[in-house]
C-alpha cells in the first residue's frame, strides 16, 4: 500500500509543473484571444461608420441634399419645448426636446433636425415653435420663409427666441 501511495505522489508530484505550464498556455491564450476581440470590434466599428458615411451619400446626393440646424439665441426668457418644420405645406419633421438638449441648446449647441432631398428652386419652408416663458405662460409662434435650393448641398440654420428678444423669434439663414 505505501508502494501504491509513493507511486501516486509521484505522479502528482510529476504532473503539477504541467499543470502550472497548462495555466500559463491557457492564460497567454485568453490575452491572445482578447487582443484579437477588441481589434475585431475596431474593426466592426470602422466598418460601420463607412457604412454610414456610404448611406448618407446614397440617400442624400450633395445636389439634392438639404440639411436645417436649431439654435437658441442668448436669452434665458423662455423654454423651447418642441419644433414642428413644414416644406412646401408637408411635414419635414418634428422634434419634443428634454432637459439635456434644451440645456446643451442653451449652452451654444447645434441640433441637425432634418436632411432630406429637394430639388432646386424654391421651397416654402413654415417653423413653429412651441414654449413657456419665465412667468409659466405657453407661446406658440410661427415663421414662414423661403428655402432657395440650388445646385450644391443647402445647409440653412433656425435660430429660436422668445418674445421678448424681439420682432424675429424665428431667424433662418444660409451657414
Amino acid at each position: 500500500m505505501s508502494s501504491l501511495l509513493r507511486g501516486s505522489m509521484l505522479l502528482v508530484l510529476a504532473a503539477s509543473p504541467m499543470l502550472v505550464v497548462a495555466q500559463d498556455l491557457a492564460g497567454d491564450n485568453m490575452r491572445s484571444l482578447d487582443g484579437q476581440v477588441q481589434e475585431i470590434k475596431s474593426d466592426v466599428l470602422s466598418i460601420a461608420s463607412e457604412l454610414n458615411t456610404l448611406e448618407e451619400r446614397l440617400l442624400f446626393p450633395s445636389h439634392t441634399q438639404v440639411s436645417l440646424f436649431i439654435s437658441i439665441a442668448e436669452s434665458d426668457d423662455f423654454r423651447l419645448d418642441a419644433v414642428q418644420i413644414k416644406i412646401d405645406g408637408e411635414l419635414a419633421t418634428h422634434h419634443i426636446y428634454s432637459f439635456k438638449e434644451l440645456d446643451a441648446l442653451k449652452k451654444g449647441g447645434v441640433q441637425k433636425i432634418y436632411t432630406g432631398n429637394l430639388p432646386t428652386g424654391d421651397h416654402d419652408l413654415d417653423v413653429t415653435m412651441i414654449g413657456k416663458l419665465a412667468n409659466g405662460k405657453d407661446f406658440n409662434e410661427s415663421g414662414s420663409f423661403v428655402l432657395a435650393k440650388g445646385v450644391k448641398p443647402k445647409a440653412m440654420g433656425i435660430t429660436l427666441a422668445g418674445p421678448g428678444f424681439g420682432t424675429d423669434g424665428i431667424r433662418v439663414g444660409d451657414w
